[in-house]
């Protein structure tokens, strides 16, 4: 291979090659690219290719070849769980001695992807739901699914008083953000939130520094929101978290409560009754309506910090649907902080 075609080869040439036709096996009649914060997914009639960015944050390295490449395959392996027949495997982007790029084609591999089925779009639970499209049926057969997963996960040891603590420190780091003057917050009501949720942590022992106790911290999916779960006969749930496992360990009542959450605020609040009502017949396990209301304000109100950040990665045209978005969240997060009785 030449000195030419030796460099590496940079992301927007691959974003470039995947949106070119002949770089698939089988060229589609059509590609939609679609960027998120730390990846690219390519679309095709019928499949999907994500490709990671070569980022690096504190909580995640994608920074080399061989990171990206080992996140592609826990991304595959974890997702089979949830999402069978949908994670059909890792791809490699090959280049040629001609410099041709090509899926699973040969040469040097420039990067990983992860390949997967195109899941239809107009059964993703966040359409449905605006479109009001969503059927009892259709939530009592997710609801099972997800209450089977936690049933049979393995329980993570943990002691009572950390898990608690653990609390107490992420609503610190929520705080720190979301009362930063320069976002233009309410910061007075930032600190409101954050009493009640403080105050929670702290007299309530009985309800949740238990759960750890009783085994109910699970590795769980990670990120469970309505985008990444789609309602065909089977529920498929996709996106499992796959690049700190640490944020796929959860109560399983509070990965319930991020999902009925995002879904009322969505419009549907119904969705979440239905979650708890079969999860509990099913495992048995009956969490407090305060414990609940807690995880739901703490949910919204992370969601509103990771929104907020927005503000400052992306360009300012783009900042008002973040600090809309932020503001929905914190309205939630108040409306169940002020359920919360101790």
């Amino acid at each position: 291979m030449s000195a030419e075609l030796s460099a590496e080869l940079d992301l927007a040439a691959k974003v470039a090659a995947l949106k070119d036709p002949h770089t698939y096996p089988e060229p589609p009649g059509r590609i939609e690219p679609v960027e998120t914060h730390m990846s690219w997914v390519f679309l095709t009639p019928e499949f999907a290719y994500k490709l990671k960015k070569p980022v690096r944050y504190a909580y995640l390295d994608f920074s080399t070849l061989a990171a990206r490449g080992g996140n592609c395959a826990e991304e595959v392996r974890l997702n089979r769980v949830l999402a069978p027949n949908v994670y059909l495997g890792v791809a490699a982007l090959t280049r040629n001695d001609e410099g041709r790029v090509r899926i699973d084609g040969e040469g040097e591999v420039v990067e990983w992807l992860v390949k997967m089925r195109r899941l239809p779009s107009h059964r993703m639970l966040d359409s449905l739901i605006r479109r009001d499209a969503v059927l009892p049926e259709d939530i009592q057969r997710l609801a099972l699914l997800l209450a089977v997963f936690y049933r049979e996960c393995a329980p993570i040891e943990m002691p009572a008083d950390d898990y608690r603590r653990e609390y107490e420190a992420k609503l610190d780091a929520n705080l720190e953000v979301l009362g930063d003057p320069a976002f233009g917050l309410p910061i007075e009501a930032m600190h409101v939130l954050h009493a009640r949720l403080a105050a929670f942590a702290v007299q309530a022992p009985g309800l949740l520094a238990p759960r750890a106790a009783q085994q109910r911290v699970v590795e769980g999916h990670g990120d469970l929101r309505p985008e990444h779960v789609c309602l065909e006969a089977r529920p498929v749930i996709f996106d499992r978290l796959e690049f700190n496992r640490e944020f796929r360990l959860v109560d399983a009542a509070d990965e319930l409560a991020s999902l009925a959450m995002e879904c009322e605020r969505l419009g549907a609040g119904w969705i979440g009754g239905t979650l708890f009502d079969v999860y509990t017949a099913t495992t048995g396990d009956r969490p407090a309506p305060a414990l609940l209301n807690f995880y739901m304000s703490y949910r919204a109100s992370l969601r509103a910090r990771l929104a907020i950040l927005h503000v400052r990665e992306l360009r300012r045209a783009d900042s008002g649907k973040w600090r809309v978005l932020a503001a929905d969240y914190l309205r939630l997060a108040a409306v169940h902080a002020a359920r919360i009785e101790i």
